[in-house]
């Protein structure tokens, strides 16, 4: 199984975008420029780009390992691997935000509960100052939990690629039930839009990228050879991406300022992000190497992707400190310099969790609990952690 380095790249790509949707918000952008804000609002998209990644990227091992007749992915293993990778950052990040930041004053027990267990967004409005964009993170983790009883379920015990149409087709019922749901009145958009069904089409259409990617590298299914086609046209795919993530901006995928949208238009969205996340992400995984995959596998993107976690975690709380430290109001502020300063500061932050924190953690993957000796395989597969993880 090849290492996908151009991926990393597209973990900039998802940082950056929230970052840039954020910064919109805060600086008032969003709501009072009738152009622009449009754009800045759906920059949100990089959360899809960061769910079909992780779909992707998780999924593929257990995919990878059933078409080669290789034992499968061990789960207490890959939980572990998992904890170290996500937990020791982002309970950094929440200690600082609950105990620095002004708006949260003397944080009670509750808060420092729900926020060390991923369980902020089970209740209604329990995101803290500085930790507003954790909602999808405790989405992801609940995903990461339970990945290892989905790829049984999912792959069954014989390869058979096939698989994906059902992998596709249950992903999108379990996001059509719970947005109909919501239409109903039986679920709240204002919370339940948080919860992991909501974004199981965008995991799901990792996965069956997953079962496709592999696949078509085990010669399992010439059919599928149309992604590789679709991934050696990187600029149609891109611009097709542009122009549907342009539909986005209309009313019709919800309102831009803090209203909720209706079922219909937040179903809108999840369908419309599920495209464009995999029109951009097909040319960076699939088909044959070309100028572009070249360059998102090389330089400053790609390092940029690497401590794009940290840049995740931290870009809030370096916004909260620009509008503290400067004594701005709320939705104000130059929107170029509020982006550059935050995503200066995000960068240098994310960068020293990762070489201060992640990366020494990481160290300690083959500790426990004791695994069988790698394949020569295995050994020359690194599967990264995905962008928001």
């Amino acid at each position: 199984m090849n290492r996908l380095p151009a991926l990393d790249s597209l973990r900039a790509v998802g940082a950056l975008a929230v970052v840039g949707h954020h910064v919109g918000f805060a600086t008032g952008v969003t709501m009072g420029d009738p152009f622009w804000g449009g754009w800045l609002a759906r920059l949100d998209a990089g959360v899809a780009i960061f769910f079909v990644l992780s779909g992707f990227l998780l999924f593929r091992p257990h995919a990878y390992q059933l078409a080669t007749g290789g034992p499968r992915p061990d789960a207490r293993a890959y939980l572990w691997r998992r904890g170290l990778r996500i937990l020791p950052a982002y309970w950094l990040m929440v200690v600082v935000c609950l105990t620095v930041l002004q708006p949260n004053g003397v944080a009670p027990i509750g808060d420092w509960v729900r926020h060390l267990t991923f369980t902020q967004i089970y209740q209604p409005s329990q995101l803290r100052a500085g930790t507003g964009q954790t909602w999808s993170l405790a989405t992801e983790v609940l995903f990461y939990a339970v990945l290892p009883l989905l790829a049984w379920a999912a792959l069954g015990r014989r390869w058979q690629p096939r698989r994906a149409v059902a992998i596709a087709a249950v992903a999108a019922l379990t996001t059509g039930a719970w947005v109909t749901l919501m239409g109903l009145g039986v679920l709240f958009t204002g919370l339940h839009t948080m919860w992991l069904p909501s974004y199981a089409l965008w995991f799901g259409a990792g996965m069956v990228m997953a079962v496709a990617h592999v696949a078509l590298s085990t010669g399992a299914q010439p059919r599928l050879r149309v992604l590789d086609d679709l991934a050696s046209a990187p600029l149609a795919c891109w611009a097709l991406a542009l122009a549907l993530f342009a539909v986005a901006t209309t009313p019709l995928a919800g309102p831009r300022d803090l209203a909720e949208p209706t079922a219909a238009q937040f179903g809108f969205k999840v369908v419309l992000y599920t495209v464009i996340a995999v029109l951009i992400f097909l040319p960076a995984a699939f088909g044959r190497t070309t100028v572009t995959k070249t360059v998102l596998s090389a330089g400053s993107l790609r390092w940029l992707g690497l401590v794009s976690y940290g840049m995740f975690l931290w870009h809030p709380f370096v916004l909260e400190g620009i509008y503290l430290i400067g004594d701005l109001p709320e939705f104000s502020g130059s929107l170029a310099t509020i982006f550059l300063l935050t995503t200066a500061g995000g960068t240098i932050l994310g960068a020293l969790s990762y070489y201060l924190v992640e990366r020494p953690f990481q160290r300690w993957n083959d500790y426990w609990p004791r695994r069988r000796p790698a394949t020569t395989e295995s050994q020359s597969t690194v599967i990264p952690a995905s962008a928001a993880s």
